[in-house]
């Protein structure tokens, strides 16, 4: 496709980032308020999260859940994801998002800070991946950066995707997708793809619950799920 370069250069500034990914956590409160917000959500079972990066997210999952899958494109960050999650009952796996498929069905699959990373004519398939993931009954949970949040970033023109341009330490330069969503219209287009969902607000970004079509969880419940026992 044609954004397949801008993604070739987004996974390689992710991994040539693993070291400085953490510090917008450090540095900005609103992350720090909405890494709490985890302990509102209707967490549960077992839980399939989507780019972990490195594992901000991940033990405040597992300590809701039964077990945590833990995915992610980068080997560098998931190195450092494993050094901050001591949980048996958390695994970890390296795949690209945008090919995987989900072997088994989790109850809730949960992904911060991705969905904008997703090329907008990706979004029906990544969609579909979802609730293939998903469980009879289960929910896709997802928090990520809103409109606002575009000033803060370097936005490129003229790119086959939303994009923007980031910077490293070292002075290497990268490309990245970055769709900025605004809630009202990605609730009318996953309503328009079948699912049911709820946005919220949180300072410059937003939370989203959602359910997948009834004809996903129908084929949900004919699949047999693997084993609920992780490993390393």
């Amino acid at each position: 496709m044609d954004d397949d370069a801008l993604l070739a250069e987004q996974m390689a500034y992710y991994k040539a980032g693993a070291a400085e990914y953490d510090r917008p956590y450090a540095e900005c409160e609103d992350l720090q308020e909405l890494l709490d917000v985890v302990d509102e959500l209707p967490i549960a079972g077992d839980v399939l999260e989507l780019a972990c990066g490195t594992g901000q997210w991940t033990p405040r999952l597992a300590a809701r859940a039964h077990s945590v899958t833990a995915v992610d494109v980068a080997a560098e960050v998931l190195a450092l994801a494993r050094a901050r999650t001591a949980s048996p009952t958390v695994r970890f796996l390296e795949a690209d998002l945008l090919e995987w498929q989900p072997p088994r069905r989790y109850d809730t699959v949960f992904f911060a800070f991705w969905l904008s990373h997703v090329p907008p004519a990706r979004l029906p398939a990544f969609w579909d991946t979802v609730a293939a993931a998903l469980a009879p009954g289960g929910k896709a949970i997802f928090i990520d950066d809103g409109p606002a949040a575009a000033a803060g970033e370097e936005v490129l023109a003229n790119q086959p995707a939303p994009a923007a341009l980031r910077r490293l330490d070292d002075g290497s330069q990268y490309r990245i997708v970055k769709v900025f969503h605004d809630a009202r219209a990605l609730t009318d287009d996953l309503t328009a793809l079948g699912w049911s969902v709820r946005i919220r607000p949180v300072a410059e970004s937003f939370i989203g619950i959602a359910e997948p079509p009834p004809t996903a969880g129908k084929e949900a419940a004919t699949a047999t799920p693997a084993s609920n026992v992780p490993s390393h």
